[in-house]
């Protein structure tokens, strides 16, 4: 691992995202095939989580990948609100429990390890090492490559449609969540709300379950959502960009 970080910092990200990305695949084909859907995963997940903690503490890297306490004070937390609001937002339709206890506790386990690899991976690997050379392109790439990557989704058996609201919804929490660690200089806030987004949703009705509550369209309702989360997401950034700035405090 050290020779090909070392040779090329992003060649580096690629591959862990690549490992990381078929390493999912392939674990929960396995977990269909036993029948227990979140088994396989959550031992791939947490493994790889180890092994890639492991690795950036030995080799001092936990400031570099903002493995540290935000930096600005506490009593700022108010910055973080919008994400708490987009996280939790799909509790608002309603709780349902959608999968078995002992599953249950197995995916919120995988997307806890899920939360601090793709932070890893895409906002620390991947954009810190092309921010070495251009920042606005960092910030793009780290942000579509995010969002892109949830269209493996699509070849684990997701609809088309879901699957596109998804790719487009995470770009913008891709782009926020940068901005949020550039200025910020900690990934610590961007582990805990995409480990707790990814967690809550064991816990929240199908948007098309909400969707049929209130007598709307599902496509629509979804597409509806999105905007929204995407109009915080995005003010929420600009405003990251205009007011946080660690070295100035």
């Amino acid at each position: 691992m050290n020779k090909i970080y070392h040779k090329n910092e992003v060649s580096f990200a690629i591959i862990m995202i690549v490992i990381y990305v078929i390493g999912t695949i392939i674990s929960e084909t396995i977990s269909e095939t036993i029948g227990f859907s979140k088994l396989i995963p959550a031992i791939f997940h947490v493994l790889f989580s180890l092994i890639t903690a492991v690795w950036i503490v030995k080799n001092g890297h936990t400031e570099k990948y903002g493995l540290t306490l935000p930096k600005y004070k506490l009593a700022r937390a108010g910055f973080f609100v919008p994400l708490i609001i987009v996280a939790c937002s799909g509790l608002i339709f309603g709780i349902k429990l959608n999968y078995g206890p002992l599953e249950t506790v197995l995916f919120v386990i995988s997307m806890c390890c899920v939360g601090f690899l793709e932070e890893i991976l895409f906002r620390g690997f991947l954009f810190v090492g092309m921010a070495q050379k251009n920042i606005n392109s960092a910030v793009i790439v780290a942000s579509l490559t995010f969002g892109i990557g949830h269209i493996v989704n699509l070849l684990n058996g997701q609809d088309l449609v879901k699957t596109i609201f998804q790719i487009v919804f995470a770009i913008a929490v891709g782009f926020a969540l940068v901005i949020l660690f550039y200025k910020g200089k900690s990934l610590i806030p961007c582990i805990v709300f995409h480990s707790l987004n990814n967690s809550l949703s064991a816990f929240e009705k199908d948007t098309s379950d909400a969707a049929k509550s209130l007598l709307a369209d599902p496509e629509l309702f979804e597409m509806i959502c999105v905007i929204i989360y995407i109009t915080i997401l995005t003010i929420y950034s600009f405003f990251l960009l205009k007011k946080l700035n660690v070295s100035q405090e």
